[in-house]
């Protein structure tokens, strides 16, 4: 059995900005039927405390980045959690990377850097007499693990595996900080954590981790690209074939339609529209009805979906909305629900109306103009909810295009759309509507969608097989 941990700063049930606490969340799980012993390692923020209150000290830190701390065994499930107890680095209001009035932390330097150099001391010395032989390094909250682990004598021996879920978060610093990080200073070179003056902790989980992979192999090719790599393409290019693409999925069982064919959608999209006030009849109800989950951000392209959204609503369409994100964005789209009935928007996020939107609605828009993986167009196709998806990353990987072919040959799970501008947005969903007239078509979608495989056993699989390679212990098939 391999021993892993899995290096996060976040993890669903208990604390989550992004997909990466999904991930987080699932993977342990569903690694355990491949024979690897996951556990995980989580920051002790005021809500992972709360919700773990039996968890027990097992570790004690002294002279800890300005304070003393306790690593705490906790539980999620089957799954063993360490919590990495630090009030002096966790125990604040705010959220998770910044505080209440909505900038970084000063301290996150100090804070993630002390989440990479518990992992590593647990790996040096290891807890509760269990020792990792792989640490699974999450973004650059866990980057500098490797760097602390030849510190601690122990990189030869434990392997690491960095794992990027979005090359947009860097984790620079000042230089100024090397000595009050505890980073060996010969390090800070082109070859190190050195990246354009500063330390960036993920430029030190790419150079020093012994694999590197992201979220999806079209991802993992665009990295590589001056386009997507945000000047990492080069450090990623010169790992070669060590850096490797592979796709998320999502937990089946908690993202499981309670219908089983595309006509038990029906009921669901009626109380959805009763729910928001949209039409449930006449012209405005003639189209699909989008749904969108989102973080509404220029990354995501809702500049474009504003501009496109006259063609979906001049055809009966109907767009509903939750999400929060740049105050321009949450502005534009209430005034689009302002001025149209056929829009409706929810500014926040809420996990409960979020699944009520994918189970009822047509169609899921994800317009990203760069997407890691994506998972919302993975719960669209697990509910039937066609997604209309740019052509990038993940959304590529993961989405079969409704073109000739595809329809011909009846696999088509989607509707994707390439470059990403407002123009091949409006187009798209012009074939996404003309599609929707065409039932049997749509329904033949939706059949397809339905039972397209989303879930982790795949991608698990080849973590597990990832792992065997570097640790040259085999698990069961």
């Amino acid at each position: 059995m391999t021993r892993v941990l899995s290096v996060t700063s976040e993890c669903v049930p208990l604390v989550k900005t992004g997909g990466l606490a999904d991930v987080a969340g699932a993977l342990p799980g569903a690694l355990a039927a491949y024979g690897v012993d996951m556990r995980t390692l989580l920051p002790g923020y005021r809500a992972v405390l709360a919700a773990q209150p039996d968890a027990a000290p097992v570790f004690d830190i002294h002279d800890f980045f300005g304070g003393s701390a306790q690593i705490r065994r906790g539980t999620l499930g089957d799954t063993v959690l360490y919590i990495l107890d630090a009030p002096h680095l966790y125990d604040r209001d705010g959220s998770l990377y910044t505080g209440p009035g909505g900038y970084d932390w000063a301290d996150n330097p100090q804070r993630f850097a002390a989440l990479s150099l518990a992992a590593a001391m647990i790996a040096a010395h290891g807890i509760e007499g269990w020792t990792p032989e792989v640490l699974h390094l999450h973004d650059w909250q866990a980057g500098l693990t490797p760097v602390y682990l030849r510190e601690l004598g122990a990189a030869e021996r434990v392997k690491t595996l960095m794992t990027i879920h979005n090359i947009a978060f860097q984790g620079c610093c000042s230089a100024d900080l090397i000595d009050t990080l505890g980073l060996p200073r010969p390090g800070f070179s082109p070859g190190g954590y050195e990246y354009w003056g500063q330390i960036s902790a993920l430029k030190a989980g790419i150079v020093g981790a012994t694999k590197v992979s992201t979220v999806s192999p079209t991802y993992a090719a665009e990295l590589m690209t001056g386009e997507y790599g945000m000047g990492m393409e080069g450090v990623l290019a010169a790992r070669g074939s060590d850096f490797v693409g592979i796709l998320n999925g999502i937990d089946e069982e908690v993202w499981s339609p309670s219908y089983k064919t595309p006509k038990g959608k029906a009921k669901f999209k009626a109380a959805l529209r009763d729910e928001l006030g949209l039409p449930n009849s006449g012209p405005a109800s003639e189209g699909p009805l989008c749904v969108v989950i989102s973080r509404l951000t220029g990354q995501k392209g809702f500049d474009l979906l504003l501009e496109a959204l006259p063609t979906l609503l001049e055809q009966g369409g109907q767009l509903a909305l939750l999400g929060s994100g740049d105050s321009a964005f949450e502005s534009a789209f209430r005034d689009a629900a302002l001025r149209h009935a056929g829009v409706a928007v929810r500014i926040g996020y809420d996990e409960a109306f979020a699944r009520r939107l994918i189970e009822g609605g047509d169609a899921i828009l994800v317009p990203s103009r760069f997407e890691p993986c994506g998972l919302t167009q993975m719960y669209g196709l697990r509910f039937g909810t066609l997604p209309l998806v740019s052509l990038t990353g993940g959304l590529a990987d993961t989405v079969i295009n409704a073109n000739a072919a595809a329809l011909a040959q009846g696999v088509a799970t989607g509707i994707q759309f390439h470059p990403v501008t407002a123009l091949a947005l409006t187009q798209a969903l012009n074939r996404l509507c003309a599609l929707y007239r065409k039932p049997d078509v749509w329904t033949k979608m939706m059949d397809n969608a339905m039972a397209q495989p989303v879930g982790w056993d795949s991608s698990a699989g080849t973590y597990a097989d990832l792992f065997e390679t570097m640790t040259g212990a085999a698990h069961p098939k």
